[in-house]
């Protein structure tokens, strides 16, 4: 779970009332401690951490952390103790013993497989599917993994120690243990290890080693190679080395099949293209959402969709945390409260200069640009939507359209049809009406209407199915996929404002709603009329700016939209406010 970086959402300290429910819930889990070992554990006057974060396949978990040293971490309102906690108290759970070259995988990232559990004289621990254990290694009890047993004691014995025994969690050196004081195992020697000479004997090792790898391999487990930067050093098994081209491949297939690794190199893929082609130096800084929608989805390949929500990093500024940090490619800053923009990029950092562009991203630029290096803006498709409400329900369940089904209007249409033709609600001396039944009563009538009206015309009905509905709207991007907002879709909004004595100012808004980069805009404006423009962030709203232009523009702004972006009339507010011929303003 931690075999490769997590990101930290939030670390706050541990509040009176949560440090109490802690103590309880780590008495319920391991009741073998003691009261004064669990104070020990959870002192009552130290700096006790909550710190919540997310691993690198998404999981949520919580991490509690004495002196900047995690004790416990949670996951799925289960606690497991960490290798700090259990060096202190070796006995706190049941252990498995291994041999020391299977920690190497073990800190990949592999799970315990029998073939490399070591069976003492007195046999294997009692445990139950399911149940926490720890692993230690041979001639040394302090515990290097934790995790979960994924069969009992007895199965494990009627599967002759073949297949998977423990789903490792969090082993030592790996990036939970780096989080901490990065301290080393203690040596607890374990007397009945000592006794039998055989543990130490090399050759055996190897050997159960050997055993232990052919078994990870016929499992079909995938081990990942990264850990922490402090076991980069440490020598990988020959039989890690010499693993065939069929084992490489499978695993390749099976990295691929995971929808967030995917998303994660393409993230990777884009933005490297992005910086490496599209991003000048002049440009900087520049917003983190102007680069995401104007660079990075230009980027992504053809028949393929950038998402950043089914990606690990679920946000871009997680994202761009780890461009920054972590691959040292941006630095990120926040110019303006709530507003991000990317304030310098590291041209000669290895990997972007190694970087290859695909040479069919190549060829789909050069038909893309407008000659000027400048990517040609397509406006979205705007679909206005009705969502399903609470009250509507009961006429959409036959057509399987649950509460927040966003349809066409043309939909609501044929499903309110089909509705009333199901049940036989078509006025027999009229055909234009509809009878009303206690169902279309409470969906449609207002309380004063529910002894008046007995029917309804066609377009009555339709209306009033309409007018109770949720209104929403669809936009859809070239190259993007589908997004879906509820209420009215905010339009372009052109105003004029006066500044000082008899100056006036021209102020576009919403721009980013369409696709549009106010900075692309400010300059166009700027080569067009040859007045000075201002980009300023609109307060209350993230990542959202305002053009200012000198004077009042009004008929360039709406020429520039109409004409060149080709932007709908009816989503541009504010045209009226252009100055009629032969008046000065």
């Amino acid at each position: 779970m931690f075999a490769k970086p997590f990101r930290v959402k939030s670390n706050t300290v541990i509040k009176g009332s949560d440090r109490r429910k802690l103590k309880g819930d780590i008495s319920a889990a391991f009741p073998s401690l003691s009261a004064e070992e669990l104070s020990e554990l959870v002192p009552n006057k130290e700096e006790l951490n909550i710190v919540k974060i997310y691993a690198h396949k998404g999981d949520a978990v919580t991490l509690y952390a004495l002196h900047k040293t995690p004790l416990f971490f949670e996951v799925e309102k289960r606690l497991y103790p960490t290798v700090y906690v259990l060096w202190r108290y070796p006995a706190l759970l049941p252990a498995f013993t291994t041999w020391k070259p299977v920690l190497q995988k073990l800190i990949g990232g592999a799970d315990l497989m029998l073939p490399g559990v070591v069976v003492p004289s007195s046999g294997l621990p009692d445990v139950k599917q399911g149940d926490c254990c720890s692993v230690t290694v041979v001639n040394n009890r302090a515990p290097v993994a934790v995790g979960t047993a994924t069969v009992s004691s007895a199965e494990m014995q009627s599967l002759g120690m073949k297949g998977r025994g423990v789903c490792v969690l969090h082993t030592y050196m790996d990036y939970l243990w780096a989080f901490g004081d990065k301290s080393n195992p203690p040596s607890l020697l374990d007397v009945e290890v000592e006794e039998q000479g055989e543990y130490g004997d090399e050759l055996a090792a190897d050997e159960e080693a050997e055993k232990y790898v052919e078994e990870q391999q016929s499992a079909g487990e995938t081990v990942t190679d990264e850990a922490c930067p402090a076991v980069e050093d440490l020598n990988l098994a020959d039989e890690e080395e010499n693993k065939g081209e069929k084992g490489n491949e499978e695993q390749e297939k099976d990295e691929e099949q995971t929808p967030q690794a995917i998303m994660d190199a393409l993230l990777l893929q884009c933005f490297l293209h992005a910086l490496k082609s599209k991003v000048k130096k002049s440009e900087l800084p520049l917003l983190t959402s102007t680069f995401l929608r104007n660079h990075m989805f230009s980027c992504c390949p053809s028949g393929k969709q950038l998402d950043i929500k089914k990606s690990s990093y679920k946000k871009l500024s997680k994202f761009l945390q780890a461009m920054q940090h972590e691959h040292k490619l941006v630095r990120v800053k926040e110019l303006s409260k709530g507003v991000e923009s990317i304030v310098e990029v590291d041209w000669k950092n290895p990997e972007l200069r190694s970087f290859n562009i695909p040479e069919t991203d190549v060829e789909a630029a050069s038909e893309q640009d407008g000659g000027e290096g400048e990517i040609l803006y397509h406006p979205p498709e705007i679909t206005t939507l009705y969502s399903v409400s609470a009250r509507l329900e009961p006429l959409f369940v036959d057509a399987n359209k649950r509460k927040g089904s966003a349809l066409q209007p043309a939909e609501v249409r044929s499903i309110i049809t089909e509705y009333v033709k199901k049940n036989e609600l078509v006025d027999e001396n009229n055909k234009n009406y509809v009878r009303i039944t206690p169902t279309l009563c409470d969906c449609l009538l207002e309380k004063a209407e529910y002894q008046q009206v007995e029917t309804l015309k066609w377009d009555d009905l339709f209306g009033r199915t309409l007018e109770r509905m949720q209104q929403c709207y669809q936009l859809v991007f070239p190259g993007q996929a589908a997004v879906v907002r509820k209420g009215h879709i905010e339009p372009i909004d052109i105003s004029v404002a006066s500044r000082g004595s008899n100056k006036k100012v021209t102020i576009i808004k919403n721009l980013e709603v369409y696709g549009l980069d106010p900075t692309a805009v400010a300059t166009a404006m700027q080569h067009r009329v040859q007045a000075s423009t201002v980009l300023q962030p609109i307060p209350g709203a993230k990542d959202k700016v305002l053009v200012q232009i000198q004077g009042n523009q009004t008929h360039q702004v709406g020429s520039l939209l109409l004409d060149y972006y080709q932007i709908p009339r009816k989503y541009i507010q504010g045209l009226d406010k252009a100055p009629k011929p032969g008046k000065k303003k």
